[in-house]
């Protein structure tokens, strides 16, 4: 009997007062990541901050590839190995498809984050260099110049997490609406 209502206590401590409590505290002190830090554009929710969108456009910069398609629901991307030939093949489709949008593009020195998977697959974020790689095609499908994309690539760079964690990097959902903003 003391097993049962010891049982019973913890059921309610660990699954009903502690969670309500963790939710109370972070609505209180943290309500846009509480609530999933959703973007908002005239009061209609177009995304996230932290889960990445496909933009396929050529007017819009374009994401990290996604094995499942950004859906959130499906967290996790195939990690194939470097011998896979499914991971050389899907590469090399991306490359391809790369070059073909962006003809400016050089062989060489192809960003990774531009050809691989996230480990969550739903990683919202570019190198600078994958976003700098796609300032021409972007300039040019909006009637921009050049100098004007690279600076609002630049105006959208995260930088290092306290000066030190992680490399600088450019949230694209973000970055497509900032130039957005600049077009209309």
């Amino acid at each position: 009997m003391k097993a049962l209502r010891l049982g019973l206590i913890f059921i309610v401590i660990c699954g009903l007062a502690y969670p309500l409590a963790a939710t109370g505290v972070a609505q209180v002190l943290f309500p846009s990541q509480a609530n999933g830090s959703l973007i908002e554009k005239d009061n209609t929710v177009i995304g996230s901050k932290w889960i990445g969108q496909d933009f396929t456009a050529a007017n819009y910069f374009h994401g990290r590839v996604s094995s499942i398609k950004n859906d959130a629901s499906a967290s996790g991307s195939k990690n194939l190995a470097a011998s896979n030939p499914e991971l050389k093949k899907r590469t090399e489709a991306t490359i391809a498809q790369l070059k073909k949008d962006n003809p400016t593009m050089k062989n060489t020195n192809i960003p990774a984050d531009l050809v691989t998977n996230s480990g969550s697959g739903l990683d919202p974020d570019i190198s600078v260099a994958s976003a700098n790689l796609q300032v021409d095609r972007v300039a040019m499908a909006n009637q921009l110049d050049h100098t004007t994309v690279s600076k609002l690539v630049s105006d959208n760079t995260t930088n290092r997490s306290l000066g030190i964690f992680g490399e600088p990097r450019v949230n694209v959902l973000q970055l497509n609406l900032a130039l957005n903003e600049l077009l209309y």
